[in-house]
């Protein structure tokens, strides 16, 4: 039974999770998830070193704090935080008032319990680092599915060997891996750009120059032996990303969804539906 994150995060992997793990091969030494978002894949590897990085500075802090943190003394402040500020799905007040207080302190606890409260529990900041999603009226909340998600997620933490690193992916060092080892990318999608990586979010953008320049980072790994997955997409909403998809030739294509595997790349349906691919060099 997977492990999946407490945080709703853009782009979460959860429900793929088994075409990509079906994928992966069996003996991973290091697996370094590049691109760790809310950690969905890398909680759920399986190796004697994970690598959790991420360019998101307060995701990587939430999660050294879950893993430093017993969780009943987690779920304690967690519930002292709801009871101060009496959050449930209608009292806006109390929400924008845990907002106003996170972005003046940058506590960690108060920003999950934020997400747990946010509209679609989703994590936006804005320029200036400051949390700004919305109030989830009426459907978000600390509920008995995130307490048993982050119960199970902080004990994977806390067994695991994980590592946290805070880096873009153009400055980690790739130079200690090896032919044992993993290297996962999940980036932000060129043809699909959400908020959190539309550059307005005091966080580096994703535009072509960021993906040639993962592409060419992928290829010297290749070359040096260094086993890659690659998750994106190669249609989107009638878009295709024409750069991936002739980079990939190289490699092995694995389509998550098994019906668009004979697509060739041309299909009459493409304008209508998302292909999601992972691509390997093993």
């Amino acid at each position: 039974m997977y492990i999946k994150s407490p945080l709703n995060y853009t782009g979460g992997k959860f429900k793929i999770l088994e075409p990509v793990f079906q994928a992966f091969p069996a003996d991973i030494r290091t697996f370094v998830d590049v691109f760790a978002g809310g950690f969905n894949i890398g909680i759920n590897a399986e190796a004697e070193t994970i690598i959790c990085n991420d360019q998101i500075n307060y995701l990587i802090e939430m999660f050294q704090m879950f893993q430093s943190t017993e969780i009943h003394e987690l779920l304690e402040r967690i519930r002292d935080i709801i009871s101060t500020y009496q959050l449930t799905q209608q009292n806006k007040d109390g929400y924008y008032a845990l907002r106003s207080d996170y972005n003046q302190t940058r506590d960690l606890t108060k920003l999950f319990v934020l997400t747990c409260y946010a509209f679609n529990h989703q994590i936006r900041f804005n320029n200036s680092h400051e949390f700004n999603s919305p109030f989830g009226r009426n459907r978000s909340s600390f509920n008995s599915n995130i307490e048993r998600n982050l119960t199970r997620f902080c004990l994977a933490l806390q067994k695991k060997n994980i590592q946290f690193t805070n880096r873009d992916f153009t400055e980690l060092d790739y130079s200690k891996l090896g032919p044992e080892d993993l290297v996962y990318c999940d980036p932000p999608y060129l043809i699909s750009t959400g908020n959190y990586n539309d550059g307005n979010r005091g966080f580096k953008d994703w535009k072509e120059k960021e993906e040639r320049e993962l592409l060419d980072l992928l290829d010297r790994l290749n070359q040096k032996g260094i086993r890659f997955a690659l998750s994106n997409v190669f249609y989107h909403k009638g878009l295709s990303n024409e750069l991936l998809i002739e980079w990939s030739r190289k490699y092995r294509i694995h389509y998550i969804d098994k019906t668009y595997s004979n697509c060739n790349y041309q299909f009459k349906e493409r304008d209508a539906v998302t292909v999601e691919v992972l691509i390997t060099n093993y």
